[in-house]
């Protein structure tokens, strides 16, 4: 056995495969390549249909998240009048987390990619 043919069956055990490389064409929708920036990236390749009802209902309950939290972070801190003894840590704490929950919603929300669209990052300027 040659050294390429030791790698070649070392690569394929461990699934690592350089970038660039013509297999990498044939990925399937959503596969990750090993640095994260090959063609399909972290992008998740979903019908139109889906595309479209994950953008607009993830957008609204992050939106509505990121709402809400603010909401309870001013009335778990009296609109930032409260003195430290008077803050309610569990009201002002569940503001601060529904609020990260609709920033993490969000962003995964914009992995998905509709069948055709490109990538803002992969054109020229």
């Amino acid at each position: 056995m040659s050294e390429s043919d030791a790698g070649a069956t070392a690569e394929g055990r461990r699934g690592d495969r350089a970038p660039g490389r013509a297999d990498d064409t044939a990925r399937g929708a959503g596969e990750e390549s090993p640095d994260g920036s090959g063609p399909r990236g972290r992008d998740v390749e979903v019908p139109f249909e889906v595309y479209k009802a994950v953008t607009v209902f993830s957008t609204l309950f992050a939106v509505g998240a990121v709402v809400v939290g603010f909401v309870l972070l001013d009335w778990g801190t009296e609109r930032a009048t409260a003195d430290l003894s008077d803050v309610n840590v569990v009201i002002t704490l569940a503001g601060l987390a529904s609020i990260a929950l609709g920033a993490a919603t969000y962003a995964f929300s914009t992995r998905f990619r509709a069948r055709g669209m490109g990538n803002a990052k992969d054109g020229a300027d």
